[in-house]
């Protein structure tokens, strides 16, 4: 079932931190399982989570689910 909250009010993000760079990475919205919903993303915001998956290992770490800011 898909959420029926706004786009970018989801309480989680998915966090690829760069395993080289300290304060680089990619953060999505999820749900509290790290789930993604792809149909919610921008086309840019798209390919970039397919890039951040495939690059887990390679230049980011394992992502990790972390709640939103509420600022």
């Amino acid at each position: 079932m898909k959420d029926a909250r706004p786009v970018g009010t989801r309480p989680f993000r998915l966090c690829f931190r760069s395993l080289f760079d300290s304060g680089r990475g990619y953060a999505f919205p999820c749900d509290g399982n790290g789930r993604v919903d792809l149909d919610e993303l921008s086309e840019s915001a798209r390919t970039n989570y397919l890039y951040a998956r495939a690059m887990v290992g390679r230049e980011l770490a394992v992502p990790a689910v972390e709640p939103a800011d509420l600022h």
